[in-house]
């Protein structure tokens, strides 16, 4: 991205009142954790990885889930800490001009660099939990990791018997429809959207980008957009959220 842009960008965010931001998996990569897609992602290592994600998969096939746990075992997310790009966010917060944080990563590190758990809007749900598939009771991931190591491969739910997964949404399994309505909402209340480390390319969330300007519109609000990532930069302005 050019001076000339960042300056521009600069101003903007100088100016702006309700700033929204979308992130997704770049914003965490400087951190340690591998996004899905891209040259070094988890896809693209290791094709089977994918099929681990697959709500389908994983409950039908004990050998994925046993491959799941592992995989959760071993996470670099555990020893991750928030990046300059986290930090950012979170002085926006500070400075009072971050109105609402849409994340679809599932690490937490926007809480755990000091953004507002009440700010934060996980639509793809926590690693840091897990659930039960049968009776739906949530707890610490930890827990069952502690379980795991112990030696259960496949551990199951102690209450009712059902499979045990970490609570985030897989490919698959639906989105929970309130969360969604949600960042919606947020996104057109903002008079700046600021989207990081996203593709833009998983719907419906990457719709916020062309929700949040209609509404914003019917407000009668300049609505600015801005999209930063790994691979490709660009800024729109007024955006009237047309997908890239």
């Amino acid at each position: 991205m050019d001076s000339k842009i960042i300056a521009e960008v600069g101003a903007w965010v100088g100016e702006a009142q309700r700033i929204v931001a979308l992130t997704g998996a770049g914003i965490s990569t400087d951190s340690g954790i591998p996004d899905f897609r891209g040259p070094q992602g988890v896809w693209t290592r290791n094709p089977l990885a994918e099929k681990m994600s697959n709500i389908h998969c994983y409950l039908a096939d004990a050998q994925v889930r046993k491959a799941s746990w592992q995989n959760r075992l071993g996470s670099p997310a555990w020893s991750a800490q928030p990046n300059p790009g986290h930090l950012s966010l979170v002085e926006l917060e500070r400075a009072g001009k971050l109105h609402a944080l849409i994340t679809q990563n599932i690490d937490e590190l926007h809480q755990i660099a000091g953004n507002s758990p009440e700010r934060v809007i996980e639509v793809h749900g926590s690693m840091r939990r897990f659930m039960c598939w049968g009776c739906g009771m949530r707890g610490p991931m930890q827990a069952v990791l502690e379980r795991v190591r112990a030696g259960e491969e496949d551990p199951h739910c102690r209450t009712c018997g059902g499979i045990l997964k970490s609570d985030t949404i897989s490919f698959g399994q639906q989105l929970v429809p309130e969360v969604i309505d949600r960042a919606m909402q947020a996104a057109g209340q903002g008079d700046l959207f600021l989207a990081v480390g996203s593709s833009l390319q998983v719907y419906p969330i990457a719709g916020t980008v062309e929700f949040g300007p209609d509404l914003a519109g019917e407000a009668g609000e300049d609505h600015r957009a801005v999209r930063a990532g790994r691979q490709r930069r660009h800024a729109r302005a007024p955006c009237r959220g047309a997908p890239d």
